[in-house]
């Protein structure tokens, strides 16, 4: 019994080891000023800081890859979560958005925080500065919906 545990250990071992050359991209493309959030809303500093806090590492080009993304599993974890959140809000590349997304995705921001849903806990786990107070919620829904009035404002204005 003694003998298979340790043949069963060496060969979580060996796995372990052969899964480090398994390294998908953890890449942080460039920001491009004209495209960025800031650039096409007013982004207040107070709204600033609690975005760059709590969602740039997952929802921008921004992103400050921890020790832990270099080693897998983890790594293949943190890489897909950062892809998907960039995938579904990018604030590096705001530009992308089309008036009516981009008011859709500012409710959306307001909504998700409101209910707990961002950021995730597995990111607040091992980044308690990135969780929100209620104070940092309500400073993102107040921008959020000023925002929204503005796009929509704009569209009617066309």
């Amino acid at each position: 019994m003694l003998k298979a545990l340790k043949l069963a250990a060496v060969c979580l071992a060996l796995l372990c080891a052969a899964a480090q050359f398994v390294r998908p991209a953890r890449v942080n493309p460039p920001v491009a000023p004209g495209r960025a959030l800031e650039h096409h809303v007013a982004v207040p500093p107070e709204v600033a800081e609690v975005l760059g806090r709590s969602c740039a590492d997952c929802h921008s080009h921004q992103t400050a890859w921890p020790w832990y993304s270099q080693v897998a599993p983890a790594s293949w974890f943190v890489i897909d979560h950062v892809n998907h959140g960039r995938r579904h809000l990018n604030f590096s590349d705001w530009a992308r958005y089309e008036p009516g997304e981009a008011a859709d995705l500012l409710r959306q921001i307001c909504r998700m925080t409101r209910a707990g849903s961002m950021p995730l806990d597995s990111y607040t786990l091992l980044h308690r500065r990135a969780r929100l107070t209620p104070g940092d919620v309500q400073t993102l829904c107040l921008w959020a919906d000023a925002e929204q009035r503005r796009l929509s404002e704009r569209a009617v204005s066309r």
